[in-house]
């Protein structure tokens, strides 16, 4: 696997190395091993798989500490924008963002730190979307910031004002009313 660097550090995309023949294509998916080696030690222990259709926009979520997870995402049908939020209190890059569009073609696979909003919008007819997650899910633990905030300069590649949006993805406050749980000088790997 190839791990690309991204402007903030932390988060990376990871190109996978595929193998082609006339039967079609095999890649590894997933490898403790090489993650822990060349990315950060994590132990993922959640697998989720979402389904959406054009113009749904979904995030920009994070759970809470003691509860806070890192996620490798990727997209195995269509094509999203994924997007990763610096919210880390004290951070450089605070309220920075990287966007990668992740599609079934591409492969790609993005990895979102504790500490980050991540959330992403559908460019395709449908997408499936999936992620690892190196904590469980935990209700009470929810938090957001909103994904139509414009100061964080982000192109989404649709009109967000058209966007398919959840009742609680449209109560997430602007990241200048938002205050983070996260501070960059806590290693929140330590949890």
């Amino acid at each position: 696997m190839e791990v690309i660097k991204t402007d903030i550090e932390g988060v990376v995309i990871i190109r996978p190395r595929i193998f082609t023949d006339s039967r079609g294509y095999f890649f590894e998916s997933w490898s403790k091993r090489d993650f822990d080696a060349q990315v950060r030690p994590v132990d993922f222990v959640q697998d989720n798989e979402s389904c959406s259709s054009r113009g749904v926009m979904r995030g920009l979520h994070f759970q809470r500490p003691p509860f806070a997870q890192s996620k490798l995402v990727r997209c195995v049908r269509g094509r999203v924008l994924d997007v990763a939020v610096d919210i880390r209190k004290g951070s450089p890059t605070y309220g920075r963002h990287v966007a990668v569009e992740l599609t079934e073609e591409n492969h790609l696979q993005f990895f979102i730190p504790r500490g980050f909003a991540h959330g992403f919008a559908v460019l395709s007819e449908t997408a499936v979307f999936q992620y690892k997650c190196d904590n469980l899910y935990a209700p009470q633990a929810d938090g957001g910031i909103s994904i139509l905030d414009h100061s964080l300069g982000i192109d989404w590649r649709l009109d967000p004002s058209s966007a398919i949006l959840s009742e609680k993805d449209l109560g997430h406050a602007l990241l200048r009313d938002f205050d983070s749980p996260f501070d960059y000088n806590t290693d929140l790997y330590a949890e």
